[in-house]
């Protein structure tokens, strides 16, 4: 059939070129009358042909494989669907899928979660091989997505309907004294057209400009809350406040934190006094709090009654009181004593691995000293551990015993400090579960395959983003189940999914749905999930 012949298809003349458009008539309620717009679908060659543009020959391949995939569906369906049925138990089980039903309706919300699915399974992919998956498995939105469709979602999720789904999913995931492990890794980018990406202390250390993105865990829930993506200049001490505002905005009220001591500063801990938060923060070694309660503790803390079995080293508690400084409603500075309990730690394995490694740096510095071709860094060990005659040339006479001694003692400390953990055993089960978050950067920069944006606008990494914190869901519930049925020893993520991926469906117009044959073996993994066939 002739493209022409078809109603409402006109062409016009610009430049002498003739242009093939579809005429779309409207009613205009704000003029009241019938207007026209124009859908421009390719142009005419000298000889009367019709050339169609892209985005006709694109609207026609998708139209084409809808069309076939319903055909195809409605006689007869032979896809994979062991993983994709163990994803979607997980999205009913953890709500996932009311969650973004609700935010961004059925249509988008399958959307979504067919391309998380295919992070999950495919993380290592790129996008536009989403296509290829579709063809092979059963997924939520049944039909293929382009790349342009893929695009169009990651540029189209806005920031209402991504605060919208924070404020669903928090409520959901904070379980009764949930500690919300929190802590930030950079995302390298060779873009230089998103005014976030910036040039920063880069956690993977390479030489490029990256965004910072932080990230809220539950150490119960063992599932990711809440992410935001920073400027990748901005470093850890000062994310804390903007975190804490937006947890807010939220609606998460009274949460218990855990922070490294990455995020300690005297003013982060008077914001988290000030917002009514419990917490629990390592201590900064060169603070004053830290300096003197190691002082005060080093004598008698290898006594017998500080051995912690659990933990095998030593550790003591303190109360004390935190000058906590804030403004009053006239702007004035005030101050109160608030409790805090400081809980030291010494680790002798660790005070051990420290002298060497401080040993072996602090004699290379001697050597490159004397060979005149030391390091900053080499130089200020020198003069700070070294006697010195000539301060201006850093003239090398001897080693200073004394204060190489007493920098030894403070080798194998550590402080947490807490407003509402008062047992340091405790305290320090809970800071090392904080992990969780560690290993959740690592499954985004790996097997989610983001340790580059990869995208050039910033509209694009706003969805790609939320798009890996969906995917992120899966894998740390996957993970978890694996961790607590000790299924690591026999199977990666990768080669479990593998497993049970291979079960397929099969669909029948007018027939019964049914599965290929299901191993003992899959079967066995499907029960640690509480999945059934």
């Amino acid at each position: 059939m002739n493209i022409l012949n078809e109603k409402g298809v006109k062409t016009q003349q610009i430049g002498g070129t003739h242009y093939v458009y579809r005429d779309k008539p409207y009613w205009d309620k704000s003029k009241k009358q019938n207007r026209h717009a124009r859908e421009y679908i390719g142009k005419l060659d000298e000889g009367g042909t019709f050339i169609p543009n892209k985005e006709y020959l694109r609207c026609q391949n998708e139209k084409e494989l809808g069309e076939n995939s319903t055909f195809q569906s409605s006689v007869a369906s032979r896809k994979f669907f062991g993983a994709v049925h163990l994803l979607n138990y997980i999205s009913e089980n953890t709500g996932l899928k009311q969650d973004l039903f609700k935010v961004f309706g059925a249509k988008l919300g399958k959307k979504i979660m067919s391309l998380a699915y295919f992070l999950v399974l495919e993380g290592e992919s790129s996008m536009y091989r989403f296509r290829k998956f579709a063809k092979t498995h059963k997924h939520p939105y049944e039909l293929p997505i382009s790349s342009q469709q893929i695009s169009d979602i990651f540029a189209g999720i806005s920031e209402q309907e991504k605060t919208a789904f924070f404020s669903l999913w928090a409520k959901r995931c904070l379980k009764e004294e949930e500690y919300l492990a929190y802590d930030t890794t950079s995302i390298s980018s060779y873009s230089e057209m998103m005014k976030q990406v910036k040039f920063g202390k880069n956690k993977d250390s390479d030489n490029l400009a990256q965004i910072n993105l932080a990230l809220l865990f539950g150490e119960k829930s063992k599932l990711p809350v809440y992410y935001r993506k920073m400027p990748g200049n901005i470093n850890d001490v000062s994310a804390v406040k903007k975190m804490l505002a937006d947890i807010s905005f939220l609606g998460i009220n009274k949460a218990n934190f855990v922070l490294d001591r990455g995020f300690y500063s005297k003013e982060n801990v008077d914001n988290l006094y000030k917002n009514h938060h419990k917490f629990l923060i390592a201590g900064r070694s060169n603070t004053d709090i830290y300096k003197n309660f190691i002082s005060d503790i080093s004598e008698r803390i290898t006594e017998f009654a500080n051995y912690s079995i659990e933990h095998d080293l030593y550790c003591t508690t303190k109360e004390t009181r935190w000058n906590y400084e804030y403004e009053d409603r006239q702007g004035k500075k005030q101050t109160k004593k608030k409790i805090i309990y400081l809980h030291g730690y010494f680790d002798s394995a660790r005070a051990e691995r420290e002298k060497n490694s401080f040993l072996k740096k602090l004699k290379l510095a001697q050597e490159a000293f004397n060979l005149g071709n030391h390091t900053d860094k080499e130089k200020s060990l020198i003069k700070r551990f070294f006697i010195v005659t000539d301060c201006e040339n850093c003239t090398l006479k001897n080693h200073n015993q004394e204060a190489i001694e007493a920098h030894l003692k403070t080798f194998g400390f550590f402080m947490l400090l807490s407003n509402n953990i008062k047992g340091a055993t405790e305290a320090l089960s809970v800071y090392r579960n904080k992990d969780v978050a560690e290993k959740a950067f690592f499954n985004i920069k790996n097997r989610l395959d983001m340790k580059r944006t990869k995208v050039s606008l910033e509209e694009s990494l706003e969805g790609k983003l939320f798009l890996q914190f969906i995917a992120l869901i899966y894998i740390s519930y996957i993970h978890q189940t694996i961790s607590s049925h000790d299924l690591y020893k026999n199977y990666s993520m990768a080669s479990l999914l593998d497993e049970i991926d291979v079960i397929e469906i099969f669909e029948y117009q007018n027939k019964k749905t049914h599965f290929s044959e299901i191993t003992k073996k899959q079967r066995t993994l499907l029960e640690c999930f509480g999945v059934s066939f």
